[in-house]
């Protein structure tokens, strides 16, 4: 992939004592982020509406049956596009989901390449209890007022009342800082930097299949450093990790930023973001890290001694991307025919459809097939050949193209015997995105594949940047402001930062009757366009 010139939170987030950039938009929660210098965007969140039928009468997502237009119905589609790809499904319990093979293929793409580039940053692996007592969530005042609503309790274990409840998991800030405290001593201890993949629960009221569910999967990581400078670099490199995985493997150009003061996670002193203009222009958070200061540190008692003696209490970060990223996915490069997934995240980047209409061409159209794809398959490119007689090929080319593969292969008697196939791009539909006659030589075939699954990765990202920036308005007052979050767009203007603008930004919300939340960010003005 070429290279991109991704915005990063260093310079981002550099001191400033001028006013602040702000941007409004619709976003699935309602969210404000702020930005360090002058300007600002406002936005709509993706709302986490709930879509599960009651558990009397819940029906499971899949059913073959056809995909709701975008345009008449974006949180319909969505669903139908989770349900006719096979990437989830309703669990027993309302509010949770089983996430199937083929979903989870792309929750293993993600966690593939940020595994390499959390060691590559010095972290390990390793795994911490999802029970956690009550009274570690007590420990830190704002942490519990924060999660309090969402928590769930387990009272009773073994048949008996438990002494005192625990707490499933619904982050581990608490029981990390436990352990910290046994494991940090000395000054020679630090930096200690760990991650861990592990299932959150948090008993949401209002779910959606990936976006919002009562549990879900994620990668969370936990440092702790001797000084406030070193864990602050330490939280924007990993937001700027994130940035970088989002525009070059997810194909989606996130704006990075930090939060507002009432924004920010329970328990930290500052939040950094990354957001994404959905296809209905409303936001998603997509990754979160954590700048804590010495606030879990302090309630845990969580200390070291420095290079003269002294006691000192370690400073943290915290940070995560979870599930929630293949929605975003989903809503960002999803059309009416379904899933369209980026090359990178693919776990079937070629589908080879075999065609022949008497028996006699069957074993000869197969043989050239296999030897496809046993040809791409050596090279590294994901490949699978459809080779099944069930289904006729034009019912294989919806069906593979709602599943958002890439490109399609087609080779029938006439390929055959002119060594050649047809190759089809998902990103350009119909006749367009076909190319004929090319060679099944694999001096040819193979180089002409992944060229032409970079072009779809760029593509996408491109498609996806152009949507984003025709979607941002300028604005210099709050009458334009009001303007432009009644038409969907995403707001950016100049904002001084105080909590009381905040909250009479908010009020827009019930001013203008949106159903969506509003979310503000900071962002130091032109930084993400490039």
């Amino acid at each position: 992939m070429g290279a991109l010139r991704l915005p990063s939170l260093t310079s981002i987030f550099a001191v400033s004592s001028g006013r602040s950039s702000l941007f409004l938009r619709r976003s699935n929660q309602l969210h404000v982020r702020k930005l360090t210098t002058t300007t600002k965007l406002f936005a709509q969140t993706t709302p986490a509406t709930e879509v599960a039928p009651p558990e009397s009468n819940q029906k499971p997502l899949a059913q073959e049956q056809g995909i709701t237009p975008r345009s008449q119905d974006f949180n319909a589609w969505y669903l139908d596009v989770i349900s006719q790809a096979e990437l989830a499904d309703y669990g027993p319990v309302r509010g949770t989901m089983v996430i199937r093979p083929y979903g989870y293929a792309i929750w293993e793409a993600i966690q593939d390449y940020l595994n390499i580039k959390f060691k590559e940053t010095g972290h390990s692996n390793m795994y911490f209890p999802q029970f956690i007592p009550y009274s570690f969530i007590e420990k830190e005042a704002s942490h519990v007022e924060g999660f309090s609503p969402e928590l769930a309790l387990v009272t009773v274990g073994g048949g008996k009342e438990l002494e005192e409840k625990l707490v499933v998991r619904p982050t581990s800030e608490t029981i990390v800082n436990h352990m910290f405290t046994q494991w940090i001593h000395s000054y020679r201890d630090l930096p200690l930097m760990i991650n861990q993949w592990a299932n959150v629960t948090r008993w949401e009221m209002r779910t959606k299949p990936f976006i919002r569910t009562l549990e879900f999967l994620w990668q969370e990581g936990h440092t702790a450093h001797a000084t406030l400078e070193e864990a602050e670099k330490e939280a924007m490199q990993m937001i700027d990790v994130y940035t970088k995985f989002s525009y070059e493997e997810a194909a989606i150009p996130v704006i990075p930023g930090r939060k507002s003061r009432v924004e920010t996670f329970a328990g930290a002193d500052r939040t950094y973001t990354i957001e994404a203009m959905m296809g209905d222009r409303k936001a998603l958070q997509a990754g979160t890290s954590h700048n804590l200061g010495q606030n879990f540190s302090r309630a845990f008692g969580t200390q070291f001694a420095d290079e003269n003696g002294q006691r000192q209490h370690v400073w943290q970060t915290s940070w995560a991307i979870s599930t929630r990223f293949i929605g975003g996915i989903i809503m960002t490069h999803g059309d009416d025919a379904g899933l369209m997934l980026p090359p990178r995240l693919a776990s079937v980047q070629v589908v080879i459809v075999p065609i022949w209409k008497k028996c006699n061409e069957k074993k000869e159209v197969l043989d050239a097939a296999v030897s496809i794809k046993d040809v791409l398959h050596t090279a590294g490119i994901k490949v699978k050949l459809d080779d099944s007689d069930q289904r006729t090929p034009g019912w294989k080319f919806n069906f593979w193209e709602m599943k958002g593969v890439p490109l399609r292969i087609e080779i029938g008697p006439r390929d055959v015997s002119s060594g050649s196939v047809v190759v089809s791009r998902r990103d350009i539909p119909g006749k367009p995105g076909k190319v004929f006659g090319i060679s099944m030589e694999p001096s040819v075939l193979i180089p002409y594949v992944k060229q032409k699954l970079e072009e779809i990765q760029l593509s996408l990202l491109d498609k996806a940047k152009s949507f984003r920036d025709s979607n941002i308005v300028d604005v210099k007052s709050y009458d334009e402001l009001k303007e432009a979050i009644s038409q969907g767009k995403w707001a950016r203007g100049p904002w001084v930062g105080s909590d009381e603008d905040e909250l009479k930004l908010m009020k827009l919300q019930f001013l203008l009757n949106l159903t969506d939340q509003l979310l503000v960010i900071h962002n130091k003005p032109k930084q993400w366009w490039t």
